[in-house]
């Protein structure tokens, strides 16, 4: 298959840390210059971190954490369905969240770093994070945890965590403006019927960047 052809099923893989925490197949609605967007289905099958006691890896020190890294366990993803966009060059992704009978529920901004790598797109995740309501009104999320982190060495340093932010205040502004991607473009975006979930990709062959 064409690389860039829509449909082509993708692993989306999320990193804390260092650390792998999920890999979700997703497939790609369209890739050109300005970027890549992907759709991933509620209830898709996924690898997800297997962490003691109900744990969420970000709340897991890296220095407590094995250094191979944790096993992983099959699961599916529990959010619901989004279209996420992918900006070429951009330390952000938008999220389009869809609820039931799929409706927009509103945009989500990851400020994350990420390398695409054959069929693996490795998202670096950056902690602080931004939601946006179908009205455009934004808040900052995890702000204390970001904070936290800053400084640590499996992070980001003072300097870069100043870049993070200056990259969600811009991002902001486009949602306080109205303008792409918060100006109504693929809020009704449906996948095409032919598209099945996709099935449980194979384990993940690293668990650690």
């Amino acid at each position: 298959m064409d690389d860039d052809a829509p449909g082509r099923i993708l692993r989306w893989n999320l990193f804390i840390g260092g650390h792998l925490s999920s890999s979700v197949p997703v497939r790609l609605v369209e890739r050109t210059e300005a970027g890549r967007l992907v759709w991933l289905e509620t209830g898709t099958p996924m690898w997800r971190t297997e962490l003691p006691g109900g744990a969420h890896l970000r709340d897991i020190p890296p220095q407590d954490r094995p250094a191979g890294g944790y096993a992983v366990r099959a699961d599916r993803w529990p959010m619901g369905s989004a279209l996420i966009l992918q900006p070429a060059g951009a330390g952000h992704a938008v999220f389009w969240f869809f609820g039931r009978r799929h409706r927009f529920r509103g945009w989500y901004v990851n400020l994350e770093h990420r390398v695409r790598r054959g069929e693996d797109i490795d998202v670096v995740d950056q902690e602080l994070d931004i939601t946006v309501a179908p009205d455009r009104t934004w808040r900052w999320k995890d702000e204390r945890s970001f904070a936290e982190k800053t400084g640590h060495p499996a992070y980001w340093s003072a300097g870069e965590a100043v870049a993070i932010r200056s990259e969600g205040e811009r991002v902001a502004r486009l949602a306080e403006s109205g303008a792409f991607p918060f100006d109504g473009t693929w809020c009704d975006f449906r996948p095409p019927r032919r598209w099945r979930t996709p099935p449980l990709p194979p384990r993940p062959g690293r668990t650690v960047l």
